[in-house]
C-alpha cells in the first residue's frame, strides 16, 4: 500500500491485492445481493509478486460523479457489484465522516494477469477495492465483508496464507467472512504452477454459471448437504500438520470428485464421478463446459505421474475455466516441470514465468517420460506461472 496522499480537499491511495485459488470451492449463493455462499470454502492466497490487482482511488470534493477505469479502459460505474461497495462505503462515511458523504470517487484498477479467464481476477480486484476504500476514508470496517459484496471469493484475498471463508448463518451476512487458518510462512515448501491454457475471457461467467446450477443441478444440492462440511474439517487438519498426501487427495476429490451412495441389499456402494465442480456444471441446464481437451490431458498427466510415483506428488484443481492450478512440494518441482515441458513443449522464451527454477534435465525425468503414454502437444499451454503461498 502506498501512503494516502492528501491535497486540499482531495486524497489518493494505491494498493495491491493478491489472487486466491480455492481448494474447496463454493459454487452457488443463497443470497445474490449480499453474496452469501451455500457452503464454506477454503483457499490459498498466492504471492502478489507474480499475480495481483493494483487499484488507485482518488476522492475529492470537486469531483462531479463517480468514475471507474478497468485495465485502462473506462467502464460503467453502475455495475451492481461496484455499487454495492460504494454504497457500503457511503453508509460508513455517513456515520464517521459525514462532511465527506457527498464526495465522489475515481477508481483505476489493473491486473498484471488476464481478466475474466478463470484466474480469480475478480477476487483480487474487489479485495483491493475494499481495502483501498477503508484506508482512503479512514473506515473502521470489516474489509472481508465489504470485499464479499463485490465478489464472494474476494473476501478470501483479504488474508494471506491459507484461508477459511465461513458461509455464516446470519441473514444480514455479518458472519459470512474469511479467517486465516495459517500464514504463508506455515508451509514454505508448497509451490503452485498455473498452466494457462486459455487467457481469453470465458464465454460463461462464474456468476451466471452459479445461478444456473443453483436453479437446476441436483448434484449441487447433494454436495452442499452431504459432502462439503466433512471435507472442510479434514482439509483444515491437513493444512495445520502440512500433510501433503491428505491435502492433495482432498483437493482433487472435493473439487473434482462427486460421491453418491446407492443401496443394494442394504450395502452402500460408493461410485465416483470425477471433476465434481465440472460434473455439477454439466448437470446444470443448459449444461456448462469450462474444461477443454488440453485441461483433460493435464488431468491425465497428473494422475499418471502420481501413479508412477506411488503416491500423490502433484495435486490439480480447476476454477471455472480451462486453466490448471497444480500444487507441488518444492523438492519435486524440477521433475514435474521437466515432465510438463516434454508433453506440452513450447519455444517461447517466456514460457515459464514467475519464480525462477532450475529445470535441468535429470535421469528421473527421462524414466517417467518413457512410462507415460501420452502424445506431446506443442503450444497447447500458452505459458506457466510459478508462484508460492
Amino acid at each position: 500500500m502506498e501512503t494516502v496522499k492528501a491535497a486540499e480537499n482531495m486524497r489518493v491511495i494505491t494498493c495491491k491485492s493478491p489472487v486466491n485459488i480455492a481448494l474447496i470451492k463454493y459454487w452457488g449463493k443463497r443470497d445474490e445481493e449480499l453474496m452469501l455462499p451455500l457452503n464454506d470454502s477454503i483457499s490459498i492466497t498466492l504471492d502478489n509478486k507474480q499475480m495481483c490487482a493494483r487499484t488507485t482511488i482518488a476522492t475529492a470534493k470537486s469531483f462531479t460523479g463517480d468514475r471507474i477505469w478497468l485495465n485502462r479502459t473506462e467502464t460503467s460505474v453502475l455495475n451492481p457489484r461496484i455499487q454495492n461497495c460504494i454504497k457500503y462505503v457511503r453508509e460508513m462515511v455517513q456515520k464517521d465522516r459525514s462532511d465527506e458523504k457527498d464526495w465522489h470517487v475515481h477508481i483505476c484498477s489493473e491486473n498484471n494477469f488476464p481478466t475474466a479467464a478463470g484466474l480469480a481476477s475478480s477476487a483480487a480486484g474487489y479485495a483491493c477495492l475494499a481495502f483501498s476504500f477503508c484506508k482512503l476514508f479512514y473506515l473502521n470496517a470489516n474489509v472481508s465483508e465489504m470485499a464479499r459484496l463485490g465478489s464472494g471469493s474476494a473476501c478470501r484475498s483479504v488474508h494471506g496464507g491459507f484461508v477459511h471463508w465461513k458461509k455464516g448463518v446470519e441473514e444480514n451476512g455479518s458472519d459470512s467472512i474469511a479467517y486465516q487458518i495459517a500464514p504463508a510462512s506455515h508451509w514454505p515448501d508448497l509451490r503452485i504452477l498455473i498452466l494457462v491454457v486459455n487467457d481469453e475471457r470465458k464465454p460463461i461467467s462464474s456468476t451466471h454459471g452459479m445461478q444456473c446450477s443453483v436453479k437446476t443441478s441436483t448434484l449441487l444440492k447433494y454436495r452442499v448437504e452431504s459432502v462439503v462440511e466433512e471435507r472442510v474439517k479434514a482439509m483444515i487438519d491437513a493444512i495445520k500438520i502440512k500433510d501433503f498426501e491428505t491435502f492433495s487427495t482432498i483437493t482433487m476429490q472435493v473439487r473434482n470428485q462427486y460421491i453418491v451412495l446407492i443401496q443394494y441389499s442394504n450395502n452402500p456402494i460408493k461410485t465416483k464421478e470425477s471433476n465434481q465442480l465440472h460434473a455439477i456444471c454439466l448437470d446444470t441446464w443448459p449444461p456448462i463446459t469450462y474444461l477443454n481437451d488440453v485441461s483433460r490431458s493435464i488431468i491425465q498427466l497428473v494422475c499418471k505421474y502420481n501413479e508412477l510415483s506411488g503416491k500423490n506428488k502433484v495435486a490439480y484443481t480447476f476454477d471455472a475455466g480451462p486453466n490448471a492450478f497444480l500444487f507441488i512440494l518444492k523438492s519435486e518441482l524440477p521433475k514435474v516441470l521437466g515432465v510438463i515441458n516434454h508433453f506440452f513443449p513450447s519455444d517461447d522464451s517466456n514460457f515459464l514465468r514467475g519464480i525462477p527454477v532450475d529445470i535441468s534435465e535429470i535421469s528421473a525425468v527421462k524414466t517417467l517420460i518413457s512410462q507415460i503414454k501420452l502424445n506431446p502437444q506443442k503450444y497447447a499451454i500458452k505459458y506457466i506461472i510459478h508462484t508460492q503461498v
